[in-house]
């Protein structure tokens, strides 16, 4: 799969369950210490990241996106052996409510 930088929260919930299906781990990672309401994430902390299981992708998001999206070569330079993506709109963008189908 070829992954582009940004992926939108649609697409984040269909490609998470599409790719642990296929058992790839897929992370949600908040840059900015403020968790986002029913969405499970982990807080951004490289050590910890580091242990997750090679080609794992992590989504990093800020309040509006344009942060992680800027610190995105850094994330990739620092987890070389990840798939780095930035979350289009971050935070403010997330709609709480929002699901996927998923189709078999």
């Amino acid at each position: 799969m070829n992954f582009p930088d940004e992926w939108t929260q649609e697409e984040y919930l269909a490609n998470k369950i599409a790719l642990e299906k296929n058992g790839v781990k897929v992370l949600l990672v908040d840059t900015i210490l403020t968790p986002i309401e029913k969405a499970n994430s982990v807080v951004y902390n490289p050590f910890e990241l580091k242990n997750e299981p090679k080609g794992s992708v992590f989504v990093f998001y800020c309040d509006s996106g344009k942060a992680t999206l800027n610190r995105l070569k850094e994330y990739k330079e620092k987890f070389p052996d990840h798939i780095c993506i930035s979350l289009r709109g971050g935070r403010g963008y997330w709609r709480k409510n929002m699901t996927v189908r998923d189709e078999q």
